[in-house]
């Protein structure tokens, strides 16, 4: 991989050699405007600052330049997809470049918070529409004929009445002299052709064969290659060192210091590698050096002790005061590694002029600023040229990784690559942070629920409640608080944050509170969703129907409420990312161990742009939460992480994958977020089963090591 980040290159690489149509269009605002040609080469109008281009060449071929990062959920094939299906454009004719980091021309270049999809919807409709309708005047001028009666399929313009079409690559130079309209119609979503469909990955080939995409391909002739060694626990720090061995091990090992760190640089990386092994470092104590134990002393000061008030509703002493029953349950949650296929990894040139940065990144203009900040140089001299991410869910939010590369390279005066281990990946920190909730109910002598608690103890997890997601609004009583402790053991944003065991610990509290009130599971909720409905306390944030959509959804194509013979079911029910997902999780009893059998997920995203990527990201969110929720555990002794690589880190296995059956609610609005929001109901979906298979709670995790006889034949 080379660098090719520049507005002319990319011009070039789209092969706009013979005149065409060059649309530049505004990602953010309301109309897209016109470029104008000149000697082959397109230039922005005037001196307006676009945020993407959409091509089209004189052969037809359309190209988009694709600003938002790829992390593997899709979005630089559905991108495209929304463009081409506005512009009429046979996909077999559509090309996609990644863009670069650009701050002028973009907006949001982020892959986090589900949130890419809905954020560019309309834009990216608005900007095919332009065109096709650019086309179609370029159309009906040449023919003399009214553009009212022209049509467009498959990248012709149509007239109908005479039988004449064009191909959109003869009409492109014409309609490049055309001013651009600033109204559009966009297609009724009924006519959706390709949007809805089942598309390949644009990257699929690519991926396959072995095309260097990913930041680990990256290779620039003349760059150096670095490992750096941290503190191998939290709370120490760099005492002194002795990279005499290491040094000594190859020609050209240059050893280097900074902020607690050891960096070994050389020409390979094995001998980089073999080099570190040989550096004698001593560490000195620098804060407390937590272990798991301590953190089971202070989740229970923190419970115990004062909380943050997120929400009340109503008189909660009161309502326990005079409950008929109170039910009260305990969930905790372990620190988990981010454990990306792809380890991390950034190369960085640091020149007198300007910087460049190569590699994966879910947040380019948060690494453009922080290594700017990092070496006192304007944000513009910084440039992010973006990769594809074997994997992230979270971890590449941060910048860690980018500044060590940005901060080595000024130090060594070199272009370097840093390289992350898996043992330096799952040692480094950023984890999902440690959590335990305590939920107390109150139920009147109907089994109705009058009062509901809820407190949220986190470690470095901040906020750990989502106190106005169901069943908040529904409960005439509730208090729902929060309690955190500064851990010197780092945390950050983990595939739904926060919700992802969250969700678990209500949903099987919520079952629990069903099975003492009496009540069916699904029937328990419905009940709640209709007072939140018709006698709502405070303020509600959750759509009350589309949550009820999928719990019917989901029942229904389970078969919920209808006996199978020796199948157990479990249901969860939940809101993340403006979207809604209802599972149903099918357990079958072998030689008296559970067994996961099948799970049924009904989704509410919106539209659905892409069947393929769609159904991808719900089945992999749903493998991803069974996974961590059965046998995910990241322990520490002394702030030392006792699972250091996959010998010790328990994964799903292939063979422990159930089937999975996907239904999408098809209500005809605009998207919402899928990248996160299958993965929290997966959990309570899975326990709720268990319990009804086993009689057995499962309130920790992971599952496996909670009750290891429950089991350990299934392992």
């Amino acid at each position: 991989m080379t660098k090719n980040n520049s507005r002319r290159d990319f011009l070039k690489s789209t092969a706009l050699s013979a005149g065409g149509l060059l649309l530049g269009f505004n990602w953010f605002g309301q109309e897209a405007s016109a470029a104008t040609v000149v000697e082959g080469i397109a230039s922005e109008a005037g001196n307006t600052a676009f945020n993407a281009f959409l091509s089209i060449q004189t052969d037809g071929i359309v190209t988009i330049f694709s600003p938002n990062p790829e992390i593997g959920q899709g979005i630089k094939t559905a991108f495209p997809i929304i463009v081409a299906e506005e512009l009429d454009v046979d996909w077999a004719n559509v090309k996609v470049v990644q863009a670069p980091l650009d701050t002028k021309k973009f907006e949001r270049q982020v892959a986090g918070g589900s949130g890419s999809i809905p954020h560019s919807w309309q834009r990216l409709r608005k900007a095919g529409a332009t065109a096709r309708q650019m086309l179609v005047e370029a159309a009906a001028k040449r023919w003399g004929v009214s553009a009212s009666e022209c049509s467009t399929e498959k990248s012709f313009v149509i007239h109908t009445a005479s039988g004449k079409k064009l191909g959109y690559g003869e009409l492109a130079t014409e309609a490049a002299k055309l001013t651009p309209p600033t109204d559009v119609k966009l297609k009724d979503k009924k006519d959706f052709k390709l949007i809805g469909s089942t598309v390949k990955g644009v990257d699929n080939q690519a991926l396959l064969t072995g095309k260097p995409l990913f930041g680990l391909d990256f290779y620039r002739e003349g760059m150096k290659f670095a490992m750096i060694q941290r503190p191998p626990a939290f709370g120490m720090k760099l005492k002194s060192f002795d990279a005499s061995a290491a040094k000594a091990s190859a020609s050209g090992i240059e050893v280097v210091s900074f902020k607690d760190k050891v960096a070994i640089v050389g020409k390979s990386t094995w001998e980089v590698k073999k080099a570190r092994d040989l550096v004698k470092i001593e560490w000195e104590k620098a804060a407390n050096l937590e272990s798991s134990d301590d953190h089971n002393r202070i989740f229970k000061e923190l419970l115990d002790g004062k909380a943050e008030v997120r929400r009340k509703d109503g008189d909660v002493e009161t309502a326990f005061k005079d409950a008929a029953k109170i039910v009260e349950a305990e969930y905790q949650c372990p620190f988990l590694p981010h454990n990306p296929m792809e380890p991390m990894n950034f190369f960085a040139h640091v020149r007198e002029d300007g910087v460049e940065l190569v590699g994966p990144t879910q947040t380019p203009q948060n690494a453009q600023n922080q290594t700017a900040k990092l070496l006192n140089i304007p944000a513009e001299k910084v440039t992010v040229e973006l990769t594809k991410m074997g994997g992230g869910f979270g971890r590449r939010l941060g910048t860690d990784y980018v500044l060590e590369a940005a901060e080595l390279s000024s130090i060594i005066k070199a272009p370097v690559k840093v390289m992350w281990t898996r043992e330096d990946d799952m040692g480094g920190g950023s984890y999902r942070p440690a959590v335990r909730y305590r939920f107390r109910a109150a139920l009147d002598k109907q089994g109705n629920m009058i009062g509901y608690t809820l407190r949220g103890a986190g470690l470095n997890a901040g906020n750990s409640t989502r106190q106005d997601n169901f069943p908040a609004g529904a409960v005439s009583n509730l208090l729902i608080d929060s309690a955190e402790h500064k851990s010197p053991i780092t945390t950050g944003p983990w595939r739904a944050p926060i919700t992802n065991f969250l969700a678990f610990a209500e949903q099987s509290f919520l079952d629990e509170v069903a099975t003492a009130a009496g009540k069916d599971a699904v029937q328990f909720r419905l009940e709640l969703l209709e007072k939140a409905k018709t006698a709502p306390t405070g303020e509600i944030k959750y759509n009350i129907d589309r949550m009820k959509a999928v719990i019917e959804l989901a029942a229904e194509k389970s078969g919920w409420g209808k006996k199978k013979k020796g199948v157990s079911l479990g249901f969860s029910v939940y809101f993340s990312h403006a979207s809604y997902v209802a599972q149903v999780a099918e357990v079958v009893m072998k030689k008296g161990k559970p067994v996961l059998q099948k799970i049924y997920a009904a989704v509410d995203c919106g539209i659905v742009v892409n069947q393929s990527g769609a159904r991808n990201q719900v089945m992999g969110g749903i493998v991803d939460g069974i996974g961590h929720a059965m046998y995910g555990n990241l322990t520490f002794k002394d702030g030392t992480p006792d699972q250091k690589n996959f010998n010790a880190f328990r994964l799903i296995k292939m063979n422990e994958i159930p089937a999975i059956e996907v239904s999408f609610v098809n209500n005809g609005i605009d998207p919402t977020g899928l990248g996160e929001p299958a993965l929290p109901p997966t959990g309570g979906s899975v326990a709720n089963a268990i319990f009804k298979a086993t009689g057995k709670r499962l309130r920790n995790q992971p599952f496996i090591e909670e009750d290891q006889k429950l089991f350990e034949s299934v392992s």
